[in-house]
């Protein structure tokens, strides 16, 4: 008997746009997601990029949304991820960032979403945290963050941008 050879699909991949917040301490602004099967992560504030949209407006974009930086400036691209995880909607198998230094004073982060928009995209918490704070063990997103983030204080942005894995 002859078989029909599988069909195989590509993954479903969605573009998204994230950034290491520092302000002039040095000190990183991360976003508490809390996934119903995966759990809490911590992780660089951004999102998915919306049809016809460049990475630095939806960086501008999400920004504002999620943590009330208005009109920040996007700095270099830095660090490149890949996950590939299918999302809980089920339209995506995982996603592809780019991710952009964006240097800023301090404030204090007021989301332009309602915190009900917010929850329903698994975002409950938003904190500034010192680089000394961010230690194995905890659920960050990447999982090597501190090594990046001492990296990248101690040479400077990267040229080109660094694969920071899962």
């Amino acid at each position: 008997a002859q078989r029909t050879p599988r069909r195989m699909t590509a993954p479903r991949i969605r573009s998204a746009a994230r950034a290491v917040v520092l302000d002039p301490d040095d000190r990183v602004l991360l976003v508490r997601f809390v996934f119903p099967d995966a759990g809490e992560r911590w992780a660089l504030p951004g999102g998915g990029l919306e049809p016809d949209e460049t990475h630095e407006d939806a960086l501008r974009r999400e920004l504002a949304e999620e943590v009330g930086l208005h009109d920040a400036e996007v700095g270099p691209h830095i660090w490149n991820r890949l996950h590939v995880i299918p999302f809980i909607d089920g339209r995506y198998d995982g996603q592809e960032e780019r991710v952009h230094l964006v240097r800023t004073e301090p404030f204090e982060p007021r989301p332009a979403l309602s915190w009900d928009d917010l929850a329903a995209e698994y975002v409950f918490e938003l904190r500034w945290w010192r680089i000394d704070e961010i230690t194995d063990g905890l659920p960050f997103v990447p999982a090597s963050l501190r090594t990046h983030l001492d990296r990248l204080l101690t040479d400077g942005p990267p040229n080109p941008p660094v694969d920071v894995g899962v």
